[in-house]
């Protein structure tokens, strides 16, 4: 049986009342995809209900973060020889209809013959469909579009999306030490991404609002996570621009990295 090429890692954090359906609609894939579920050590009935799916899962031993579970999904896909990630939140809220269009962008050629190393689904594009977002959250994400913006010269609408494709050269930079934010990887790690030559598309995406169990970003918590990524974003930029570390990385084949 040929190997697949493609990981959809989902990290969890107790998503016993939505799990079930997103493994549901991915079966739709199980031809030319394979599913890793991180289980970032959930109190509630997700580990269960996954084994009882029969999915690969890897168990955090306890709570790690959001960014600490993504990492251990690349690592996962580098020790078994995929070539392309795409990630995707285990609430409901990411479409499974946008994975097949992440993976052909994955693979598409622009006019000077490279392929895009990181896409993202965009929640706010032209094409993407409707999507409300509360006061607090239009704050920070107009910030960190700003921000991108100023210190890189690329326009990004949705800089905070969990939804995103990488090829084997962004995960594997990703898997290496000290190169992911392992609470908050979002608009900090797009800027780093972009200054050390990696290329980051957008294409528009279909979202959906959550309708069981409680987001990680609800209330006011937004606020607390736009200073932590922008203080995230300032210590990626004096690293890249005044201590030289990792410039053009992007620009190397994944095997001299």
């Amino acid at each position: 049986m040929k190997r697949k090429e493609l990981l959809i890692i989902i990290p969890v954090y107790n998503e016993g009342k939505n799990i079930r359906k997103v493994l549901t609609d991915l079966e739709q894939f199980s031809d030319w995809a394979d599913i890793l579920i991180i289980n970032d050590a959930s109190t509630d009935s997700t580990n269960w209900i996954v084994k009882q799916m029969q999915y690969p899962m890897i168990s955090q031993p306890f709570n790690m973060g959001y960014g600490c579970a993504l990492q251990t999904g690349y690592k996962w896909a580098i020790r078994r020889n995929y070539q392309y990630v795409i990630q995707m939140d285990g609430d409901g809220q990411h479409d499974v209809s946008n994975i097949p269009r992440l993976f052909a962008k994955l693979k598409e050629k622009d006019e000077n013959g490279n392929c895009p190393d990181i896409v993202l689904g965009a929640r706010f594009m032209k094409d993407s469909g409707e999507f409300p977002v509360s006061l607090p959250k239009k704050i920070v994400y107009s910030m960190f579009r700003f921000v991108i913006y100023k210190i890189t010269g690329n326009r990004i609408s949705d800089p905070t999306t969990g939804l995103q494709g990488l090829n084997r050269k962004a995960f594997l930079y990703y898997s290496k030490y000290n190169h992911f934010d392992d609470k908050y990887p979002d608009a900090n790690m797009l800027a780093l991404m972009m200054l050390i030559k990696f290329q980051v598309v957008e294409i528009p995406a279909v979202m959906h609002m959550r309708k069981e169990g409680k987001s990680m970003h609800s209330g006011l918590s937004p606020f607390w996570y736009m200073f932590r990524v922008c203080y995230s974003i300032l210590i990626v930029l004096f690293q890249v621009k005044v201590l030289k570390m990792d410039t053009g990385v992007g620009l190397k084949s994944a095997d001299k990295i």
